[in-house]
């Protein structure tokens, strides 16, 4: 049964054996400046798009990594502002928002494996832009059966009630319903969390304002929107007066809840002593369980990093995902990050609502993202860390079962594109994969964890080819075994797959 915990049921292959690395070959137009998204395996073919400058591609790889061929999107290339991807086993949409004489586009193209397009071109929706304006406007969201698809548009222009338009489609696209909704909010300080859509079509987010200081939260509200309804249901959810920051909220579509996470303080401006959680029960539409989970002290001592002491130990963690299991229980991923810099000084509040909010929150007033640089330019040299990982596990019931650290130590200058982790499922454990200094050289690691907290170190790869930079944070996971690696080699950008 313990098997079970990650939602896979894989035998597990012994990494030592089984791992086998193939790359592909760098292409010249591409390199550490591309934009990129892995899309996954289609029809047995792996694809990936690109983007550099005005030039947008999807290059397609055989399973061993060799190219097939680079398809050119010339379908408004020019004029793209976002693109995103719902992936199938021998098809995938391209859903594209771009511009046009004012009006914004926003279009579904369905492909097969070799990136052709089959049918015509899918108008979702267009709005009326100034000829001033950039960014993306739209918001996809995908159900994890993939079942339903949103898209969702916030018009802002009254800082005092926000305008939302919703588009729930089936997965051919078919349009299911259309909706407009006001909601009223706290001029310039009310954000959402990540916008979740669940099997059955129904939209779900949480909203919160934030201090003057941005240290903490308040105000928090769980919001639901089902399909065929014309207005939000927002719930007080108050979280009892706690302080709290860095908000998660994930769906649990076997047993119809929705599970809500947060470190919390005792008081204001003070260190961060737990996780709260909150498990909401769709059913009931009712607050299911509510818990808080004071970190002791040997937990302390060993999550803390180089920089911290054990009362200031978790001061510089995020929640980086929440994983649900089949019975109920679920596990909590957070990891170390923090910036060290000679002309400046950082607060928690940089990391989650500077001008990227790279912690996953949304604000209507900053919607620019870089893969590379999500905190954005300080003018000032930034040192990037990235270090231990905090694996925390609880039943249905929201009672702690076990506790564990993944140890790493990461640091990079000026960018953060190397530090960081990926996990990856194979069923039987949890692998973290990351890269580590040895003897002076970067290596790609693997640390995992079984359904019972016990963590295995795998011995470095060495037998991995020298010279390609690994980008582990940017990987996907395309098969129960399989995941695709972003690296550099010589500053070109190329993918490795690795085969546990």
């Amino acid at each position: 049964m313990k098997l079970r915990l990650f939602g896979l049921l894989l035998s597990l292959p012994c990494w030592m054996q089984a791992q086998h690395v193939q790359y592909s070959e760098p292409e010249s137009q591409d390199s550490r400046k591309t934009d990129f998204q892995i899309i996954g395996r289609v029809s047995g073919n792996i694809l990936i798009y690109k983007s550099n400058h005005n030039e947008k591609a999807i290059s397609v790889y055989t399973p061993d990594m060799k190219l097939v061929k680079r398809v050119p999107i010339e379908y408004m290339a020019d004029r793209i502002v976002n693109v995103d991807f719902i992936q199938f086993t021998d098809s995938f949409y391209l859903i594209c928002e771009y511009t046009k004489k004012n009006i914004d586009y926003l279009v579904a193209l369905k492909m097969d494996g070799m990136a052709r397009e089959f049918g015509n071109p899918i108008e979702l929706d267009t709005t009326a832009i100034n000829a001033s304006a950039s960014g993306k406007i739209y918001t996809l969201v995908v159900s994890d059966d993939k079942q339903y698809v949103m898209a969702l548009k916030i018009n802002t222009k009254n800082p005092r009630s926000y305008i939302f338009t919703s588009f729930l489609f089936n997965k051919e696209f078919d349009l299911l319903d259309r909706h407009r909704m006001f909601m009223d909010v706290h001029e310039h300080m009310d954000m959402f969390t990540n916008f979740e859509l669940d099997n059955e079509g129904q939209l779900v987010f949480t909203r919160f304002a934030r201090s003057n200081s941005g240290e903490y939260i308040s105000h928090i509200s769980l919001i639901t929107k089902a399909p065929q309804a014309d207005t939000f249901a927002i719930r007080d959810i108050g979280a009892n007066d706690h302080v709290l920051d860095e908000m998660k909220i994930k769906i649990d579509n076997t047993n119809k809840r929705y599970l809500i996470s947060a470190f919390y303080y005792k008081q204001r401006k003070g260190n961060i002593e737990g996780l709260y959680t909150m498990v909401w029960d769709k059913t009931t539409d009712s607050r299911l369980k509510e818990t808080l989970t004071l970190f002791n002290d040997e937990l302390r001592n060993l999550a803390k990093s180089s920089e911290s002491n054990d009362k200031m130990a978790f001061n510089d963690y995020f929640i980086k995902n929440l994983i649900v299991r089949k019975d109920g229980g679920y596990l909590v991923l957070s990891e170390s990050e923090f910036i060290t810099s000679r002309g400046s000084t950082f607060s928690r509040s940089d990391y989650m609502y500077g001008p990227s909010y790279p912690m996953g929150y949304y604000s209507p007033y900053y919607n620019s993202y870089s893969p590379y640089y999500p905190y954005g330019s300080t003018g000032v040299m930034n040192r990037y860390n990235a270090e231990n990982i905090l694996v925390l596990s609880f039943d249905k019931n929201s009672n702690l079962e076990w506790t564990n650290v993944v140890p790493k130590s990461q640091f990079d200058d000026d960018t953060n594109m190397q530090i960081s982790y990926k996990t990856m499922n194979t069923g039987g454990e949890l692998h973290f994969l990351y890269n580590q200094y040895d003897r002076k050289t970067l290596l790609l690691t693997d640390q995992s964890i079984s359904p019972d907290g016990k963590i295995t170190r795998y011995p470095t790869m060495h037998n991995l080819d020298k010279g390609f930079e690994f980008l582990p944070r940017y990987a996907k996971q395309i098969t129960g075994n399989q995941i695709v690696i972003p690296c550099l080699y010589r500053n070109y950008l190329c993918f490795a797959k690795i085969d546990f």
